[in-house]
């Protein structure tokens, strides 16, 4: 008897607050994927420093996909790639909501290809009602006082409004 291998895909991220795009991603990555790994990254070079620790973005995210019985979140401080092998996943699965993402992704896609062609990129269109929605986004609204209960879990609302007013 053959034993089918177990797909794994790595969701990465900031996370810098997850925002309900992120979750409508892994949510659909949760339905293709047996496990999906949600990499939170520690440490990034693109971006300044993060307004969560580490701590919160993952805690913000088990929270928020507790009733997903699939989904882990885990940080990070490698080649996404390395991460990946380390979980022992075949795919990084991104969201894309416009051409900007996808000219940045699309060159992610290559790096990534020459460090490990066997780890597929995955991307998945964002639903048209999280289209426009960035974790950056939310925290300029929130800072100057702008709705963002929709954006976000409610956790991560109340303290992105406790954390702005300090």
């Amino acid at each position: 008897m053959t034993r089918v291998e177990k797909s794994i895909a790595v969701c990465p991220g900031s996370y810098d607050p997850v925002t309900n795009g992120h979750l409508d991603v892994i949510e659909r990555a949760a339905k293709l994927y047996d496990e999906v790994v949600i990499a939170v990254v520690n440490r990034s070079v693109r971006k300044s420093g993060a307004l969560f620790g580490i701590d919160d973005r993952v805690g913000f995210i088990e929270r928020a996909t507790a009733d997903l019985e699939n989904v882990r979140a885990e940080p990070f401080s490698t080649l996404v790639v390395e991460f990946a092998k380390l979980v022992g996943a075949k795919a990084i699965v991104k969201g894309l909501r416009a051409i900007s993402d996808f000219e940045y992704e699309l060159e992610m896609n290559q790096l990534n290809r020459r460090q490990d062609p066997e780890i597929e990129s995955v991307y998945l269109m964002a639903s048209p009602q999280y289209s426009f929605l960035s974790s950056s986004g939310v925290k300029e609204l929130a800072t100057f006082g702008g709705k963002i209960d929709d954006l976000v879990p409610e956790e991560v609302a109340r303290r992105l409004q406790e954390e702005l007013r300090r």
